[in-house]
């Protein structure tokens, strides 16, 4: 593999988000789908054969609780199952190990009817038995008191209210739960594995999925094997390896010469590259990540909305998209909500202001700032192209000289979120529910967090978020509450929305039934019709 300079050095050209999903296609590429040729197609679907897919980054832990990246989740959604999972579209949900949940009338309790066919796979300390509401009160209030990213927030206590049934009592009303219990941070596992294994658990995952852990080679692979006792549709893969391979050049080659079937995270010109290959095909689609600039809402002269304003006015996003992007990979992003959220709306795409410098400048000569002023931008390295464009962009319309201030990401998360950074360059990546979009990065009381250090802070759209997260659980109800509430936020300019990222894979031909999720995950076999086979 190549030094970690050298991947620095690559990434300097393409934007990751910073803890989840990524990546690739612009509006006008010949790639714009997440679907095989074959999806419809009426291919008998073969058995056999193990499909090997290329991971970009090594995984620490494949704890539930302990895991804190994205890679480390596609291998624990693999040999873990959820008590629910989101349709392909990610519009809704699908039962997994539940086949039914209630709401309370309150909005703080949910129960859950499981399956009483899910059983473990075999390992040290248990021989695969049956999973029981035992395992699911086991497994969720680890989650709840111990998970290092809080996957699983506000959930009281756990009941257990039968064999095959479970009530979560919530502290307050929370839309947003049921979306947190897709996590593979909440999949469910047996409490005598845990105990037995210790602080080794996370190298001996167990669980209820389609396949089971085999062996763990560091730095190098992880191998699958088929669960024979799997409650759901019967894999048609008789196991998986993700092959650890962090270099995209490297990743790029491994799909070329056969050493993988799937390749993930293609970016930059290796989107080219997959593109001009006849054996291969580069899947790509609107994904859950946007990138934005935060503009200081409290101190300096951004704290003016004038000033924002004009800011917003005089930046050209398409030209800072196409330039980042040249390859394709990212869209132009109108408003704080990915295109893949169903809380997005085509009719607001409107409230995007258009770029006119001349109406920019008059805009600022409003202000006590008409001739420009000195600030500074931070930014991840991998996003300084992002900077360097609008920082000409400020000094050619407006006068503004912005310095950029590249820095490591615990150095600029901490003074982006204390409110200390005039301007910060930032990525968001979550669920499709906008609560994660919205709530976490406009409403008040995230003031001191990384997603508001800006210091936004407007008391509707306050009120707008709080009803739509604990007032109704229907979805067409809350969207119309987030849609307001981006109406006002948006004329506020508090952060210039810059461009909404794809997710992208290259696959062999002979893959077939594999899509790309908006979310980033990687599906297999899953429960939301999910089963993808070799044809060789």
């Amino acid at each position: 593999m190549h030094s970690l300079a050298l991947r620095k050095l690559f990434f300097i050209f393409i934007l990751l988000s910073t803890a989840f999903i990524i990546s690739a296609c612009s509006s006008d590429s010949k790639s714009e789908t997440g679907t095989t040729d074959d999806t419809a197609s009426s291919e008998v679907p073969k058995d056999g054969g193990v499909l090997d897919v290329g991971l970009s980054s090594n995984p620490n832990t494949l704890d539930p609780i302990k895991y804190t990246g994205a890679y480390e989740s596609q291998i624990i959604r693999q040999i873990g199952d959820t008590l629910l999972v989101y349709n392909k579209d990610l519009s809704g949900f699908k039962p997994s190990i539940a086949t039914k949940w209630e709401v309370s009338e309150d909005m703080k309790s949910y129960t859950f009817t499981l399956r009483d066919d899910v059983y473990f796979q075999p390992g040290k300390y248990q021989d695969g038995r049956q999973m029981t509401a035992e395992d699911v009160k086991f497994s969720l209030e680890r989650s709840a008191k111990k998970s290092a990213l809080n996957r699983l927030s506000g959930v009281d206590s756990i009941e257990v209210t039968g064999e095959f049934k479970v009530t979560l009592h919530l502290n307050e009303p929370n839309a947003a739960l049921l979306a947190m219990l897709t996590d593979a941070g909440n999949i469910i596992i047996p409490k005598e594995g845990v105990e037995g294994w210790g602080e080794q658990f996370g190298a001996h995952l167990i669980g209820t999925g389609p396949f089971q852990l085999k062996d763990w080679q560091t730095d190098q692979a992880v191998e699958l094997v088929r669960h024979d006792k799997y409650w759901g549709e019967k894999p048609h893969l008789d196991g998986v390896t993700f092959k650890i391979i962090s270099d995209p050049t490297m990743m790029a080659n491994a799909i070329r010469s056969g050493d993988i079937d799937i390749a993930t995270d293609i970016k930059g010109q290796n989107r080219a590259v997959i593109e001009k290959d006849k054996n291969l095909k580069l899947l790509s689609k609107s994904g859950l990540s946007l990138t934005y600039i935060d503009l200081n809402n409290i101190e300096g002269p951004t704290a003016d909305p004038k000033v924002r304003e004009a800011i917003y006015k005089a930046t050209n996003v398409e030209k800072i998209v196409k330039g980042v992007n040249q390859w394709g990979g990212a869209s132009v992003s109108y408003m704080p909500l990915p295109k893949e959220s169903w809380g997005y709306s085509k009719d607001l795409e409107k409230l995007k202001p258009e770029y006119n410098p001349k109406e920019a400048k008059e805009i600022l000569a409003e202000t006590d700032y008409a001739d420009g002023f000195k600030t500074e931008l931070y930014v991840l390295e991998k996003r300084s192209p992002y900077a360097v464009i609008f920082q000409n962009q400020m000094k050619e319309n407006l006068n503004i000289d912005v310095e950029i201030k590249v820095a490591e990401w615990g150095t600029l998360s901490e003074i982006a979120a204390k409110g200390k950074a005039p301007m910060y360059i930032g990525g968001w990546s979550w669920y499709p529910d906008p609560y994660f979009f919205l709530n976490q990065t406009f409403h008040s009381d995230q003031i001191g967090s990384l997603g508001n250090g800006r210091g936004y802070s407007n008391e509707k759209v306050d009120k707008l978020l709080d009803q739509a997260n604990t007032k109704t659980v229907d979805q067409d109800e809350r969207a119309k509450l987030y849609q307001e509430a981006i109406k006002i936020a948006m004329g506020d300019f508090s952060r210039i929305e810059l461009d909404n990222l794809d997710i992208t894979a290259a696959i062999t031909k002979n893959v077939k039934g594999f899509e790309v999720s908006a979310d980033g995950s990687i599906n297999i076999v899953k429960p939301n019709g999910t089963n993808v086979w070799l044809n060789e």
